[in-house]
């Protein structure tokens, strides 16, 4: 190959590939971000990438190779590992005597060659012929090649790596012991003094609704002070220059989701971010060609890859985000899901609120909203539920040093602490929820940033309760997890964390649970005014349960309300008047959850998206505590 020395803009030119005016569009981004030519160039969809690297072979006076018209030995390929060759960007491709023939999609400087000799352990005296090829088809013989290892990493990673850790069992023996050991001892206790065990039953349930009460009352009283206080300001974004934003990776899990993919590319381009810094990795099962068809008939962005997740089982969002991470190569990471629409400074909010924090903070959170939160009374309730949740509970909770349930979307990560922590149980079906009380286990923090990403609210009853059962079996999941060890919880969290994952993780499915129970009693005495429930309401439990069914309940109620002035969503104050018939779907959810978690544990029940009549608003229009 001729030696040139021409630039790599002045090669496009005179090859034809690129305008004059696009080169200097491209310098430009350069000068402001300080991004490579050839990513500016690929991002903006100027060039076409195996142009751009045929190129770049040129400039750097070596061979050009397409590994998917000539593919390389997989036992060769099998020397490197695939972690560091993602992330060094090159791939053994044959070894002929003591000749190595190495494809890299970077410049093949001396000290790049002696680190890719030291990774694949290369005697110094043999030789080494590197052929240039494009970044993605390095990938995707990495997929190829290590496809039954990514496989195995991605679903059994954390439950081979800290088994205490991973939902893969659900009861361990002892758990299991104590359990029924329990059961056994309420039934005999029932046959032999029924009226004190009822009201010993009847106490417990009344004196956890008024802890859980308190509890919550608490922290949105100290998330209600954040409403004075911008985690992120205008100035910190200011303050921030291209030049100095790292890379970011967003994840996009979808799995039949052909009628929604087209709204979110959109979306997705509108972030405030610089696109030659900003890679998003669309998610899509093996089984799933439809999505991938409307995913590529919607021509998105070029800094847009789609990477097939092996079919295999669990098929669970969080298998599919584990892929995603093996292959990020950003220094943060962001999940969105197929419908969400997140605002567009979200990201830069996540990069300052990082560099703000303390070192040992590992996630940021954003709020999640609804964009048709008026559609019909599920849409209302749910979005009273998610603004009291995440502008109140949330910050509440960050402020008091208390572990964090992250939500399933929106939560912004340190890739590096993410790997380290295993990255997510495919086998917890509130992989969020699980993560963020892990991350807290681990001595990371996990705080709240104010800004928004817009969802679609569930509009129909049964999608509602098989998502809502799934939260639930999820949050099951993560406390019998946690609860192995109530030694090491305590360790890690201390007593006040202790106590906010028992009343958060642990006590949500309880109240759902035992709620019907004080229902049923309640209703019971109305129409008959039975004196056979006299005996389980003492004086004492009497006061709590009263207390508990017009001031607990009340107080629910006005949280909800309080929660529509943030955002001033005005018109859905009375609707919080209706919470107890939405509670009553809860613990419908409940007993699903509870039933599936004794027959089909590791069962994810898929949410249906695409289902609102509403469309997505202007976000700028949008009522929001960012706006």
């Amino acid at each position: 190959m001729p030696k040139t020395s021409l630039r790599l803009g002045e090669l496009l030119l005179q090859e034809g590939l690129i305008r004059p005016e696009d080169l200097d569009r491209a310098l430009e981004m350069q000068r402001r971000t300080g991004s490579p030519l050839g990513q500016i160039l690929i991002a903006l969809g100027l060039v076409r990438r195996y142009d751009l690297y045929r190129l770049l072979a040129r400039q750097w006076n070596l061979p050009f190779r397409d590994l998917l018209q000539d593919p390389p030995d997989p036992e060769v390929v099998r020397l490197g590992s695939p972690e560091q060759m993602l992330r060094e960007g090159y791939l053994p491709l044959e070894r002929e005597g003591n000749v190595w023939h190495i494809a890299t999609a970077r410049r093949p400087t001396p000290e790049r060659e002696a680190r890719i000799r030291e990774q694949l352990g290369i005697p110094p005296d043999d030789v080494v012929q590197f052929y240039v090829t494009t970044d993605w088809d390095i990938e995707q013989v990495i997929r190829d090649v290590f496809r039954e290892e990514v496989i195995h990493s991605t679903v059994l990673g954390l439950y081979y790596r800290r088994p205490h850790e991973s939902a893969y069992t659900v009861l361990t023996r002892g758990q299991f012991a104590v359990l029924a050991l329990g059961l056994l001892s309420l039934i005999l206790a029932l046959w032999w003094a029924p009226y004190p065990t009822l009201l010993l039953l009847n106490a417990c349930i009344n004196i956890g609704f008024l802890a859980g009460i308190a509890f919550k009352f608490v922290v949105s009283l100290v998330g209600a002070t954040a409403e004075q206080w911008e985690p992120i300001t205008q100035e910190d974004l200011a303050a921030l220059r291209d030049e100095d934003l790292p890379r970011y990776t967003i994840l996009v899990p979808v799995y039949r989701e052909a009628n929604v993919i087209r709204p979110l590319l959109e979306s997705l381009s509108k972030l405030d971010y610089p696109r030659d810094k900003l890679e998003i990795l669309v998610l899509i099962e093996e089984d799933d060609e439809e999505t991938l068809a409307a995913a590529k008939a919607a021509r998105p962005p070029y800094n847009v890859r789609f990477i097939r997740i092996p079919d295999s089982p669990p098929k669970t969002k969080p298998k599919a985000c584990n892929v995603g991470l093996f292959f990020a190569r950003g220094e943060f990471l962001v999940i969105y899901d197929a419908e969400d629409r997140p605002e567009p400074d979200q990201l830069k909010k996540a990069v300052a609120a990082f560099r703000k924090g303390p070192p040992n903070l590992a996630v940021v959170q954003a709020a999640l909203n609804y964009y048709n939160r008026n559609e019909n009374f599920l849409t209302r309730m749910f979005t009273l539920e998610y603004s009291y949740w995440f502008d109140y509970m949330l910050p509440g909770l960050a402020r008091l040093g208390l572990p964090i349930p992250l939500g399933g979307t929106s939560n912004h990560f340190r890739t590096q602490v993410l790997r380290e922590l295993g990255g997510w149980d495919p086998f917890n079906v509130t992989e969020d929820a699980d993560l963020g009380i892990r991350a807290a286990m681990h001595g990371y923090r996990v705080s709240v940033i104010n800004s928004t990403t817009y969802e679609e609210a569930n509009s129909r009853v049964g999608n509602w309760i098989r998502q809502r059962s799934r939260w639930i079996k999820g949050y099951m999941q993560t406390a019998l997890v946690h609860l192995r060890s109530p030694r090491k919880l305590v360790r890690c969290l201390g007593w006040k964390g202790t106590m906010g994952f028992l009343f958060l993780i642990v006590g949500t499915p309880l109240t759902f649970l035992s709620a019907p129970w004080m229902w049923v009693m309640y209703i019971v005495w109305l129409l008959t005014r039975t004196e056979l429930l006299t005996p389980l309401f003492p004086p004492a439990v009497l006061s709590v349960s009263l207390f508990n069914l017009l001031i607990g309940n009340g107080l629910a109620i006005y949280l909800n309300m309080m929660a529509m002035f943030k955002r001033k969503y005005y018109d859905l104050i009375g609707w919080a008047l209706l919470n107890p018939a939405y509670w009553v779907l809860h613990s419908i959810a409940a007993y699903k959850a509870l039933w599936q978690l004794l027959v089909r544990p590791h069962y994810w029940e898929k949410t249906v998206h695409g289902l609102t009549r509403y469309e997505t608003p202007a976000l700028a229009s949008e009522s929001s505590p960012a706006a």
